[in-house]
């Protein structure tokens, strides 16, 4: 982290150092996930020619697949690597521009405690009446549902941070700077696939 984000945070510098950490974490979390969905299609795949079955692991594959997805909101927001539309902000300069990303961020605030608390309560709701999967191993579904609850969480956290970081007059944080040489755009260009 830069000396001008520390400089620009409202938050003490352990809670910055914490909310920085708790979304590397969920990022790392969204990985081992997807490493785990390697591993599963692979038994899968391995598995059949040689009579092995491996039960459930369509479920477990989809259950791994929908928390590496959800716990990879907020790390991939914060990281500027979250596809936005941009082409409306990126024209306007200045203060208005300060407003709308302030709007935007309202928008997407709102959006994320949403889900995070429906999320949450479905969750918990699965927890309450021992709601079990109906595959071939019954786990209680509100296992699996932890990975997509947590991320939306960490997501309306994170949405909350940086909403309060440009309110309090910083510039976004998921905005990456504008590439100040010819070598810079290309190395974006082939980073982003495009």
């Amino acid at each position: 982290m830069s000396t001008v984000d520390i400089r620009h945070s409202i938050f003490p510098e352990w809670l910055r150092r914490t909310l920085d950490g708790l979304y590397l974490v969920s990022g790392w979390l969204a990985g081992l996930f997807l490493v785990a969905i390697f591993l599963i299609m692979m038994a899968l795949s391995a598995g059949r020619p040689l009579d092995i079955d491996v039960p459930a692991g369509d479920d477990f594959a989809s259950w791994c697949m929908a928390a590496s997805a959800f716990l990879g909101l907020a790390h991939t927001f914060r990281s500027g690597e979250m596809i936005r539309v941009g082409l409306l902000v990126e024209r306007i300069k200045g203060p208005a521009r300060q407003v709308v990303e302030i709007v935007a961020l309202v928008i997407g605030t709102i959006a994320a405690v949403y889900f995070a608390w429906f999320a949450f309560d479905m969750t918990r709701t699965s927890y309450r009446f021992n709601d079990l999967s109906q595959g071939v191993i019954a786990v209680p579904l509100w296992i699996p549902q932890l990975g997509f609850c947590g991320g939306l969480i960490i997501l309306a956290i994170a949405f909350v941070d940086e909403l309060l970081h440009v309110l309090f007059g910083g510039s976004p944080r998921y905005e990456k700077p504008a590439p100040e040489t010819a070598e810079e755009v290309i190395e974006r260009a082939i980073q982003s696939g495009a």
